[in-house]
């Protein structure tokens, strides 16, 4: 019989697909990360992971064992939550990965309310470049642009949102409203870094016209927003920020009105902890305003 803690080594490792990063997530050094495996390896007659570019990826036999280690984490974790009463529990830690518009100006408006209801929970809001993914345990729930497909996962349907072009008045004055999508490429457009799309939901330009180049460019909306207010060109912005921008211009309304999804994503085996749902609740009615 084998170590049952390697278990937690070996699901770290695939997850990550590399040993530094199930190392820091595990808080033990990367030499014992590889020692267990071997020792897990060894025990059960199986090679568990081949080496590709830098990468620990799953041989059959490992993504054999992935599936039911995964089905001991959720028992054990389920244990836990009924032996400690954590599944009733109006606090600890809830780790949510959304898009930073969404972040900024619709939750974060709502958690000083939030957490005085529920000051024992513990939030952290990630807005890294690209989602955290609840199937690795990366975060507990997430707020993505599309459904995910794989993962012992629970989507649903948040909230549709729009989005369309805006500019600053200052810029209209001087450089004039364009009279359709054609006229866009006279223009000074603001979008984002092309090899930093995360989601090929952002890719908003490409929607509006073929071809379209955007001058300025960023990874963050938040600084995209600042440079369509602040005169420097035209870009594209969910409607949840232009519109709550009294500075800015909605352009070509009539023509062209991106739509996209929010879904909102936690992991089968935590939904049902009473944290998490005081965070989909909340998620839940900021959105309801978009």
């Amino acid at each position: 019989m084998f170590d049952w803690d390697d278990l937690r080594i070996f699901l770290a490792v695939a997850r990550a697909r590399r040993l530094a990063p199930a190392a820091r997530a595990l808080g033990v050094d990367a030499t014992t990360i590889g020692r267990r495996l071997s020792r897990l390896s060894d025990e059960l007659g199986a090679q568990l992971f081949e080496s590709s570019g830098g990468e620990r990826l799953l041989t059959d036999r490992g993504q054999a064992l992935f599936r039911h280690a995964e089905t001991v984490e959720s028992a054990a974790l389920a244990a836990m939550g009924e032996v400690t009463g954590d599944s009733r529990s109006l606090s600890g830690q809830v780790r949510l990965s959304v898009a930073e518009g969404f972040a900024t100006w619709v939750l974060a408006p709502a958690l000083p309310e939030f957490h005085l209801t529920h000051p024992d929970i513990q939030i952290d809001i990630v807005t890294a470049s690209g989602f955290l993914n609840p199937s690795k345990r990366e975060a507990d729930m997430a707020v993505m642009l599309a459904r995910p497909r794989t993962g012992k996962l629970v989507a649903s349907k948040l909230h549709d949102y729009r989005l369309r072009l805006y500019a600053a008045p200052a810029y209209i004055a001087t450089h004039g409203r364009p009279a359709n999508v054609e006229a866009l490429r006279h223009h000074s457009l603001i979008s984002y870094v092309p090899e930093f799309i995360y989601a090929p939901e952002l890719d908003y330009l490409g929607e509006i016209g073929a071809g379209l180049e955007p001058k300025l460019r960023s990874t963050s909306i938040n600084i995209q927003h600042r440079l369509i207010a602040g005169g420097a060109g035209i870009g594209v912005l969910p409607a949840f920020i232009g519109d709550n921008d009294p500075s800015l211009l909605p352009l070509l309304a009539d023509q062209k009105e991106i739509r996209r999804t929010f879904w909102l994503v936690t992991h089968s085996d935590t939904r049902s902890l009473a944290r998490i749902g005081a965070v989909v609740d909340l998620l839940k009615t900021c959105a309801a305003g978009l």
